[in-house]
């Protein structure tokens, strides 16, 4: 088993009476870290969302009859807690009534578990974040040199543990997770018209990965309003599947104010829902690819180690942009992300005389461990 980054935090977090929730897009090894976790368990109980009859037994839920089904578990593991009606209240009854007990509740989709939980748990959870493998993960596992011998192939399939541990496989497998799973959170919650729109903005977003995107343009591409497109977009966020950038704007008139990029938690994913498989020297794309890796790696580098900070872009009117920057600590950390760097990369002026406190790196294959690595 490749060990997790977030297993440490989630032990740590046993002691006390807090729940748990693990958010993660769909077959990224929730439910797999979990039994790794607690199969040696006796005093763990485990619940699956997924069946009816369970879902059914919980639906007018009281104290009385959660301990009754609770026994002498110390351990409560809520699989696909998602599926099942006030899990929220549920979990706040089990925390608030029933003594020496450890709820653990996992969750494919934000949207649901976050709108049925959040309210009723305020200050009883703590949340994790379980992506598909890191680059970080993988070097834990077999080390620095041979993930480095991997990196094309990882630009190219991504870090799904079932296309990591299936190797010949990838395509296969990516085909089927981007057909089966992908839009399944959305489908099931959403009363979605029309299935195939969605399907058609995920590829027009693939094909523009590390580019500004407008709504207008996705909405006459997709054949949708804006408002529309901006609502698909929330929901594929709320499913794990893409994820926002919003502009730095503070202090040039010429920052770009409401301009957005997206990206996709993995890359393999997005080569799969366009279907596009080529080697990483025979593409065209492959700028694009380094920064959505780039940006997604740092994202999971970033969750694992409790970083608290803002991300952003930044572009004016005139095209001078910066592919991504972090603000903490007082400092505007500034990075360029560039497949093979030819000539001399430098900073903006009007970035570094707008932002005094800033550093600039730009990150090549090269140099990108320390950008990743906690």
């Amino acid at each position: 088993m490749i060990q997790r980054s977030i297993e440490k935090n989630i032990t740590k977090r046993l002691i006390d009476s807090k729940a748990i929730i693990v958010f993660g897009p769909r077959q990224t090894g929730k439910t797999t870290l979990l039994h790794q976790l607690f199969n040696n368990r006796t005093d763990a109980l485990w619940w699956n969302g997924d069946e009816p009859d369970l879902r059914t037994q919980l639906e007018h839920a009281t104290s009385g009859l959660l301990r009754s089904m609770l026994g002498k578990s110390k351990i409560l593991i809520i699989d696909e807690a998602q599926r099942i009606q006030n899990i929220g209240m549920i979990i706040k009854l089990i925390t608030d009534n029933v003594k020496n007990i450890k709820v653990i509740a996992t969750g494919s989709s934000s949207f649901e578990l976050a709108n049925k939980i959040n309210e009723p748990l305020t200050g009883r959870k703590w949340e994790f974040m379980l992506f598909p493998f890191s680059f970080g993960e993988m070097v834990n596992e077999h080390g620095i040199t041979e993930e480095r011998r991997q990196l094309e192939h990882r630009l190219i399939y991504g870090y799904y543990p079932d296309v990591v541990k299936n190797a010949g496989d990838e395509i296969p497998i990516l085909r089927t997770i981007a057909s089966s799973y992908l839009y399944k959170d959305i489908l099931t919650w959403e009363r979605i018209q029309k299935p195939q729109n969605m399907e058609k903005l995920v590829q027009a977003l693939a094909f523009q990965i590390g580019n500004e995107v407008s709504y207008n343009e996705l909405g006459r591409t997709c054949g949708m309003d804006n408002e529309t497109v901006e609502k698909y977009i929330l929901l594929l966020e709320r499913a794990f599947i893409v994820f926002r950038l919003s502009s730095l704007r503070r202090n040039l008139r010429s920052e770009l104010k409401k301009s957005r990029k997206i990206y996709f938690y993995d890359n393999g994913l997005r080569n799969a829902v366009i279907n596009q498989f080529s080697p990483a020297g025979l593409r065209i794309d492959i700028g694009a690819l380094w920064e959505n890796f780039m940006v997604s790696e740092r994202m999971k580098r970033n969750e694992y180690a409790d970083f608290y900070g803002n991300r952003y872009f930044w572009r004016t009117r005139e095209q001078q942009e910066i592919d991504y920057i972090e603000d903490y600590d007082g400092m505007i950390h500034a990075y360029e992300f560039k497949w093979k760097k030819n000539g001399k990369t430098f900073c903006p002026r009007s970035f570094s005389n707008a932002y005094k406190n800033n550093t600039y790196q730009i990150i090549t294959p090269d140099n990108f461990e320390e950008f990743v690595l906690i």
